[in-house]
């Protein structure tokens, strides 16, 4: 009897793990073929907003896209109905990346910021020059239950091409592909540069290089809540492609990215001592592979008042799967310890990619949570993770 009641206990406590992973959205459901690339943020009450493209027709970066929402006010647990929060028409409207601005005084509980790209071609062909992406926003003052009309920004925060600007040399210089982070944006919590909204992008330059080379990461940023946005200098490392961006201590910054070129495979880490205007140092990590694939990037601060960064990607530099959680306690420098969300799940006969893109938000209390793709892109899901 006593290790029936062992069983019985375990096997609930298994069962409660295992019902803390909530499917948030589902391929082929809710008038949308496929979701794809998540991003999710915590607003002053704790409720949860989950972002993500809604691919009407098909699983495709290109065509008609939405970006859609879903809210828990139960950290997780249960979610929302689906809300469409941008619809470009039959064109794409795509990376979501959601702020909230705390700092503004007009706005005590906040205000969200909710970036994203409009696009009128393939990616391939605007690397050739042919089509355009612009960058919006949009804000809400009510928890996402309304928004405002969308703001243009893309002359303040891309360099796209402009035929009354000499136009032989331009239309090299220009930029072309172009692409927010994806996943959250962040602001400044203190310092000289509290308050700042910034937001990590790429974008590519000139003829499209078989390497992937013409991609670059750059940044753009607000210091006024959204009247007016500045580009931060290009990380000059070519290659480098979707990123995110954590505040450090002292107005540092550091992002995070993808290594398009593929070799090696392994993450691009760079630093600024500027609030993410000028670059330092970027580089490899070797501590950290890569599929060549999007990654997520926290900063929280855990109960014992010990401040951590939070990392998260497909750990496996072949394919996309072996989602990991990792935690520096070092800003960045070394990676101490490894959680597994989705580790090791693929099959050996497994076609397609188990896992993939993912975004981080802080639950408090020692647990972020993790919004990620999973089963070869047919659902998107939410786990709870406690940081030990």
């Amino acid at each position: 009897m006593k290790f029936k009641f062992i069983f019985i206990f375990q096997f609930i406590f298994l069962a409660s793990l295992v019902a803390q992973k909530t499917t948030v959205f589902t391929s082929g459901t809710e008038g949308h073929k496929s979701f794809r690339i998540p991003a999710i943020i915590a607003l002053k009450d704790d409720t949860l907003l989950a972002f993500a493209e809604g691919r009407v027709n098909n699983a495709g970066d290109f065509g008609d896209v939405n970006i859609v929402l879903k809210k828990s006010t139960d950290k997780g647990k249960t979610w929302s109905n689906i809300t469409t929060v941008v619809d470009y028409n039959k064109l794409q409207a795509g990376n979501p990346a959601p702020v909230v601005d705390m700092g503004d005084p007009k706005y005590p509980n906040g205000r969200i910021f909710l970036f994203y790209n409009t696009g009128n071609n393939h990616e391939g062909e605007l690397r050739k020059g042919i089509g355009l992406r612009e960058v919006w926003y949009i804000t809400s003052t009510d928890g996402g239950a309304t928004w405002s009309p969308a703001v243009n920004i893309t002359l303040q925060v891309h360099r796209p091409y402009q035929t009354n600007i000499n136009p032989a040399y331009h239309f090299q210089e220009a930029w072309r592909s172009y692409a927010n982070t994806p996943g959250h944006a962040i602001q400044f919590k203190e310092g000289a540069h509290k308050g700042r909204i910034y937001v990590i992008g790429n974008h590519s330059t000139g003829w499209p290089k078989n390497d992937n080379t013409d991609y670059d990461v750059h940044g753009f940023y607000s210091d006024d809540h959204g009247a007016t946005f500045h580009l931060s200098n290009s990380l000059n490392l070519p290659g480098s492609n979707e990123a995110m961006a954590v505040e450090l201590p002292g107005g540092k910054l550091l992002i995070n990215a993808r290594n398009q070129k593929g070799a090696p495979r392994q993450r691009i880490v760079a630093f600024s001592s500027d609030a993410g205007i000028n670059w330092d140092t970027s580089y490899y990590d070797a501590q950290l592979p890569d599929p060549v694939c999007q990654g997520s990037l926290l900063a929280v601060q855990l109960k014992n008042k010990k401040s951590a960064l939070i990392f998260c990607n497909n750990r496996d530099p072949q394919k996309r799967d072996n989602l990991t959680l990792q935690i520096s306690f070092d800003q960045g420098a070394t990676w101490i310890k490894q959680i597994g969300v989705a580790k090791n799940s693929m099959p050996d006969n497994y076609k397609g990619d188990y896992t993939g893109y993912a975004d981080l938000v802080d639950l408090k209390n020692n647990k972020v949570g993790i919004l990620y793709e999973l089963d070869n892109y047919q659902k998107i899901v939410f786990e709870p993770i406690l940081i030990k």
